[in-house]
């Protein structure tokens, strides 16, 4: 065990080379949780830069987890496009009605100016403040949806489906744009103060494709894109499952993986051990119910089954806790990570400690 406590940033760092931190980092990746601890509501939070920097900030001094999320949601990149965002009052936003209709439109589409766009340059800010206020002790984590995958919101998921099986060139030319547009977005959330980005590729994930034509698409698409962001990426399936495509993702040049709560972390270990660090897997939905012997007890199989030799960051399987999750449970995830998560962990199935 090392003899003194690591700052985050060198907690994950170490982590990510496959090497055993003083304890596994801990990344409580909550989007909404900010607009509770500053009594607002969540379109009042997001509406300003300084709201979730300071949510952020605060989230991270109530729980002692290990990075900092400049993701706002997910239709931050639709509304960029100009397309709709739908509030609620206790959910992540939503993107409204799609903004292509017609594949037609594909032909014509020109990615978005960064530096023009509001709602871009409010997460840029919120990064900028972030970095400010905590320099190099902790990572920050920047958010970008993969090409492959924002057409499910630019298009709606029949259309899109429809144009990759039917419309080669029109398939071809979103991709192109997608591509220019997320290489853009990431280096520009990098320049800001962002650490690494998170690339966001659900449609990537076996739960949603066959491996087969994700090797032909999202693959390619994946290994073009990651090697224009200037800076190291973490490729996450939002709740998808991976182990059938791992070896793929591990030649994309990402770092690390986020993995789904249906997988089982001994096989996930196997796969990723020394090529790709694993994030993941407490179930976001479930974690609504936990008692506190629960979250206990599921956070020390997945630190015994993952943690071993490094390569393991325990987080949500989604990306994106739920608001519906209580403090009570961050709180024992929190503590449990502390107690379980030190070096040298449990080998899975050892008793005792």
């Amino acid at each position: 065990m090392t003899s003194t406590a690591m700052t985050s940033l060198q907690r994950v760092l170490t982590t990510l080379g496959h090497n055993e931190p003083d304890r596994v980092p801990l990344f409580l990746l909550s989007t909404l949780h900010g607009a509770k601890e500053l009594g607002l509501s969540i379109r009042d939070y997001f509406a300003e830069a300084e709201n979730v920097a300071e949510g952020q900030i605060w989230l991270r001094a109530k729980y002692g987890h290990d990075c900092l999320y400049s993701f706002f949601y997910a239709p931050v990149e639709i509304e960029a496009w100009g397309g709709e965002v739908i509030f609620r009052d206790d959910g992540p936003p939503n993107s409204g009605l799609p903004f292509i209709s017609d594949p037609e439109q594909i032909l014509g589409l020109k990615p978005p100016e960064i530096e023009k766009i509001p709602c871009l340059a409010k997460v840029l800010r919120t990064t900028e403040m972030m970095k400010a206020r905590v320099g190099d002790d902790c990572p920050i984590i920047g958010v970008v949806m993969s090409p492959f995958s924002l057409p499910v919101m630019q298009m709606g998921f029949d259309r899109y489906l429809d144009l990759m099986a039917e419309r080669p060139e029109h398939f071809a030319r979103l991709m192109q744009v997608n591509e220019a547009f997320c290489a853009a977005w990431a280096n520009a959330q990098l320049r800001a103060g962002a650490t690494a980005i998170c690339y966001f590729d659900p449609i990537s994930s076996p739960t949603i494709i066959p491996p087969d034509l994700y090797r032909r698409t999202g693959f390619a698409i994946a290994k073009r894109t990651l090697a224009r962001i200037q800076g190291p990426t973490a490729t996450h399936l939002a709740s998808g499952r991976a182990l059938a495509i791992l070896g793929d993702i591990a030649q994309t040049g990402t770092a690390a993986v986020g993995v789904s709560a249906l997988e089982d972390l001994t096989k996930i270990k196997s796969a990723c051990r020394g090529k790709l660090t694993i994030l993941g897997n407490l179930n976001g939905i479930e974690m609504r119910r936990w008692s506190a012997a629960e979250t206990e007890a599921l956070v020390r199989r997945a630190i015994t089954q993952a943690g071993p030799g490094g390569g393991f960051i325990l987080s949500d399987n989604h990306g994106e806790i739920p608001w519906q999750v209580p403090d009570e449970v961050l709180f024992a995830i929190a503590e449990a990570t502390r107690r379980w998560g030190v070096y040298p962990v449990q080998e899975s199935g050892s008793h005792g400690r």
